[in-house]
């Protein structure tokens, strides 16, 4: 037990005060955590087999959040918005959030996601380039991140298999749930797919894992909030679901 004399000395020690100090500190939320819990699922479109957030769209719930982000277009000492070798061209871009900042580079593409040709690239091509760049860049901070899972992938494609990498992320684009993608996997590793197959599926097991995470999440809230009798059954049949499925029965009750 400490006496009246002990506990004075305790009180009046500053090392004793910083760590009371700390104790009673609100703990500060992870804005990434933040951020990357967004559900971002019906805001996503897709261009030649990628998945994509519009600029304006993920701007937006970055200021929501957070007021004070900003972003920069970082430009060469003569004032040009976009950097070239002589022979393709692209854009460096920076979103800063609560002082840190995350910096994008983004070459400039055509619309089958292939460089452009310095002499041929209009500023059309540059000013969307930024856009997409700008918007990486956010998702460096959270929003959006798991959607460009697989983007990091070996550019270099054994001759002939680019076809059938395609073809596979066209066939991976429609599974919504693991169950349907287990039997695609199984169906798909006896004929001999390319080295980038396994890839491939673990970063769609991630993005439905991550998907179907969030949508439970609002299901859940919602439910709560409108007092739903069974909610445990309604749930837990909820789960089963596929992707279209689920977000079709959030949209449902949001309008109930």
């Amino acid at each position: 037990m400490y006496g009246k004399k002990e506990i004075e000395l305790l009180l009046n020690d500053d090392n004793f005060k910083k760590t009371i100090e700390q104790i009673l500190q609100p703990k500060q939320k992870n804005y990434f955590e933040e951020l990357y819990n967004i559900d971002v699922g019906d805001k996503i479109e897709k261009k030649v087999n990628l998945s994509y957030l519009s600029w304006a769209y993920a701007w937006a719930e970055v200021k929501k959040k957070h007021p004070t982000a900003n972003y920069k277009i970082y430009e060469t000492p003569e004032g040009v918005i976009y950097f070239h070798d002589n022979k393709t061209a692209w854009v460096k871009t920076s979103v800063t959030i609560d002082e840190v900042e995350h910096i994008d580079y983004l070459p400039v593409m055509n619309n089958k996601n292939r460089s452009i040709l310095l002499n041929d690239i209009t500023s059309f091509e540059i000013n969307k380039t930024i856009q997409r760049s700008l918007t990486k860049a956010i998702a460096r901070h959270g929003l959006g991140l798991y959607i460009y899972a697989g983007e990091d992938l070996p550019e270099a494609v054994e001759e002939g298999n680019l076809e059938k990498i395609n073809d596979i992320k066209q066939q991976l684009d429609s599974i919504e749930d693991l169950e349907t993608l287990k039997e695609f996997y199984h169906a798909q590793k006896d004929q001999k797919p390319p080295k980038e197959f396994m890839q491939l599926v673990s970063n769609k097991k991630s993005e439905i894992q991550k998907q179907s995470e969030l949508n439970f999440k609002n299901y859940k809230e919602l439910l709560e909030i409108k007092e739903i009798e069974n909610a445990e059954d309604l749930l837990r049949k909820f789960k089963t679901e596929k992707l279209s499925e689920q977000s079709k029965i959030i949209n449902a009750l949001k309008e109930a």
